[in-house]
């Protein structure tokens, strides 16, 4: 350990989590194994020759800073992140190593933003939260379409989802998140974020081929109202669900997702559609592959690679777009994404 390739992995037993350590190992990281339930985890670590396993809890500063002792950046990929991200983003703070979350909870990613920026930036840490597809892949494709544009009026990104089995991690992160703002829901609008209890519309959205005109749930607000006006001077951000994916989450015998390849993806498929607008004029940037969970691996171990390189824009806390050439970022992951711009 401390060859400078070692990155710790919070969750590394579940879904995400092992997706993120299967893609660090192939990058050529050596994951560091870290979680809160040790049967699960030595159980895990069986699994991949050679890892190092650490029991840690949010709960004890002390632990965590024995399990991060040694690894150059940290991927929180354990949730509800209402409970980890804090604890996390602090003993990452502490070891002075950088830290990348998968959080798709609006209020964690909030939290993140509202309680470290300061500590962070100061500490001259990089602190990367909702590197994923909720959150981060929309700000990466918000923040491509822009271009040379400095503001906009609207953002739009739209999610094409085949169909959505949510993990039981999901199921419990909306649960936090849902109460901790009471039931309601949540906009950007008119530059800021506002709580509403306004029905949610069925529309229709033109995906391009070959997905096509789809009913999508409109504002079905993901984490993206969070990430993208954090550096894009945009006070509209409208995010829709495609009306099959939001049906499957809300089942009440909802399934986790099925395995079908060698990578352990499910047979999901998925198309982000984000359109920019300003002025009567419009920008797109459009982004498909398979798996969302699976595609939250290669967005935050390419984020961990291109801090660890010094390949970042900023420092602090900061979202996708914000601390990354966007459109480099997207392209380089060429063998999981197809990505269109227009």
């Amino acid at each position: 350990m401390g060859s400078g390739r070692t990155v710790a992995v919070f969750g590394a037993y579940g879904h995400t989590g092992r997706f993120v350590v299967a893609e660090l190992r192939e990058r050529g990281f050596e994951p560091l194994l870290v979680g809160r339930d040790e049967t699960r985890l030595r159980a895990f670590a069986q699994t991949v020759p050679g890892a190092e396993a650490r029991v840690a809890s949010v709960e004890d500063a002390d632990a965590l800073d024995r399990a991060l002792a040694g690894a150059a950046a940290v991927v929180n990929c354990a949730g509800p992140f209402a409970s980890t991200a804090g604890p996390l983003v602090e003993a990452a703070l502490r070891a002075g190593i950088p830290y990348v979350d998968v959080a798709a909870e609006l209020e964690a990613n909030l939290d993140t933003f509202a309680h470290y920026a300061q500590s962070a930036a100061a500490a001259g840490v990089p602190v990367v939260p909702a590197m994923a597809f909720f959150g981060g892949l929309g700000d990466l494709l918000a923040t491509t379409a822009m271009g040379d544009w400095t503001t906009a009026d609207e953002v739009h990104i739209a999610y094409g989802l085949s169909s959505w089995h949510p993990t039981a991690g999901t199921l419990a992160a909306g649960a936090v998140s849902a109460q901790r703002r009471g039931g309601r829901r949540i906009r950007w609008s008119g530059g800021h974020l506002q709580h509403h209890d306004d029905a949610l519309p069925t529309v229709e959205w033109s995906f391009p081929a070959p997905l096509g005109p789809q009913p999508v749930i409109a504002e079905y607000t993901m984490a993206d109202v969070v990430t993208v006006p954090t550096h894009l001077d945009v006070p509209e951000v409208r995010s829709y669900m495609a009306a099959v994916a939001a049906a499957d989450l809300a089942a009440p015998d909802a399934t986790a997702p099925t395995p079908v390849d060698e990578r352990g993806r499910s047979a999901q498929t998925f198309v982000v559609d984000v359109r920019v607008r300003k002025a009567g004029a419009e920008r797109r940037a459009v982004a498909s592959g398979q798996d969302i969970y699976a595609i939250s691996a290669p967005l935050a171990v390419e984020a961990v690679d291109r801090l660890l390189s010094d390949r970042v824009r900023t420092t602090g806390v900061a979202s996708a777009g914000a601390a990354f050439d966007a459109e480099d970022f997207l392209r380089s992951l060429g063998a999981y994404l197809k990505l269109e711009t227009a």
